[in-house]
């Protein structure tokens, strides 16, 4: 079972991350899918796709958990049964889970060099601390932070560049502050990030 890391945040808070090496068939066995997740699998034309979707639900039996205990709103935010929160990612060969009594989001992206090209819709304050050399595991950490601050703060119309600030950090540091600033409401997070095999990871705590 290729759990790659378990982080303990703190007494409430925990990180799963799965490295998917396993077939589709595979990823499936000991799990029992609802009738929505095989209607969901049924229409992921990617194999990818699929694999990412069955990795996060033997995460979730990690976490002592079963596939009907995680549901989605209409806006297609992801909830646990027992009213824990629970953010979701998956990229390429990793996928991940953050659950908590508090309000948290998580994502992982693979670090590559075309993230450059869009670093101007997403980023503008945190191009001051940036550097040449690391810009791209920078501009990586910054869209992980971002994303994970979205997904946490979970409310329409949020723009990465206009209503999500990030306090300056350095690849020496492992945690850091962002805050989410929307139509007269702010709202602070904490958050962590890890770089491991060519990929990024963030996950934002509410505070």
């Amino acid at each position: 079972m290729p759990l790659y890391k378990s982080i303990t945040v703190n007494h409430h808070t925990k990180v799963l991350i799965w490295r998917i090496e396993e077939s589709e068939e595979k990823l499936n066995e000991d799990i029992n899918l609802t009738l929505h997740c095989k209607e969901r699998i049924a229409s992921m034309k990617s194999e990818l796709h699929r694999r990412g979707f069955l990795s996060v639900r033997q995460l979730l039996k990690v976490a002592g958990y079963e596939a009907s205990d995680l549901n989605y709103d209409t806006e297609g935010r992801p909830h646990l049964s027992d009213k824990k929160k629970i953010s979701i990612t998956h990229s390429f060969q990793f996928s991940a889970i953050i659950i908590s009594d508090e309000i948290v989001g998580i994502d992982i992206e693979k670090q590559r060099s075309k993230i450059k090209n869009i670093a101007s819709k997403f980023t503008e304050d945190e191009f001051a601390f940036i550097s040449e050399d690391d810009e791209i595991e920078m501009l990586t950490y910054i869209w992980c932070i971002k994303e994970s601050l979205y997904k946490a703060y979970a409310t329409a119309g949020i723009s990465f560049k206009e209503h999500i600030r990030i306090t300056p950090f350095s690849l020496n540091d492992v945690s850091g502050k962002a805050c989410v600033d929307h139509k007269g409401k702010k709202e602070n997070y904490q958050v962590y990030f890890l770089t491991f095999d060519g990929f990024s990871c963030a996950y934002a705590l509410k505070i």
